[in-house]
């Protein structure tokens, strides 16, 4: 079993909990959730059963934990959990994002804009 990772997000003035864990080689499945005020917003779960035996597998599980992370992460971003009945100004905040994340892009060519926007997200919150 991978340590998992666990962040709180400040999102539209609003913590949110993403939490990602590997609950071990005995029932391989990857789990995130989104929480927001202790509700459960969203929950992702991948299989990995196929990867059991291969040389590198703590490598590759750890690094499918940091995708399917992200993948929540950006969905929040995108506006796609909306709370309290309220209606997400997609672009305007993808548009703030974008310009966040433009200096660390030109820092980091190698990264891909999707790690630059999660290492920025977790920088921010290591900070608090």
């Amino acid at each position: 079993m991978l340590v998992g990772y666990n962040n709180n997000v400040t999102y539209k003035g609003k913590v949110y909990h993403v939490q990602t864990e590997d609950s071990g080689l005995n029932n391989p499945i990857i789990v995130t959730l989104l929480y927001f005020k202790g509700t459960i917003l969203a929950s992702k779960k991948t299989n990995y059963s196929h990867l059991i035996g291969i040389k590198d597998i703590k490598k590759s599980v750890r690094e499918m934990m940091k995708e399917q992370h992200k993948a929540i992460l950006k969905e929040l971003i995108a506006g796609k959990y909306p709370v309290d009945g309220e209606e997400e100004e997609k672009k305007e905040e993808m548009v703030s994002v974008a310009n966040m994340a433009e200096p660390e892009m030109k820092k980091n060519k190698d990264k891909t804009l999707d790690d630059i926007l999660l290492d920025y997200i977790m920088q921010r919150e290591k900070k608090r």
